[in-house]
């Protein structure tokens, strides 16, 4: 009887990792379609720019507040969109890094040499 995927001789069951491996890059493939549908939100200027992003980081929509509409400072326009932007995408960042985090980790439990 074998135990922990290992063959007599401390020799890794191959059958056993290529099932592990299996397990884990559905459970990746799930994660990422996930994401995918997921969606984080940013603001700036006390919500006068709103941008939501998709979980993978993909802008999905902008809405600015025609308050932030200045013709003669497209400047400070252009910079909440850019802090709202950067606000969803940190989120959706953090997001992914907590989904995945947990599956790139375990790749140590495959049971191969140096992980």
């Amino acid at each position: 009887m074998r135990g922990a995927g290992v063959q007599p001789g401390g020799v890794p069951d191959m059958q056993q990792i290529l099932q592990q491996a299996q397990q884990m890059q559905e459970q990746l493939m799930a994660a990422q379609e996930e994401l995918a549908n997921a969606e984080t939100t940013g603001t700036a200027g006390g919500g006068l720019v709103t941008a939501v992003v998709s979980g993978s980081g993909e802008l999905k929509s902008l809405t600015i507040d025609p308050k932030a509409v200045d013709p003669e400072d497209t400047e400070t326009l252009a910079d909440l969109v850019v802090a709202a932007v950067r606000d969803a995408s940190s989120s959706a960042q953090k997001l992914a890094a907590d989904r995945m985090g947990g599956l790139t980790g375990g790749l140590g439990g495959l049971g191969l040499p140096g992980m």
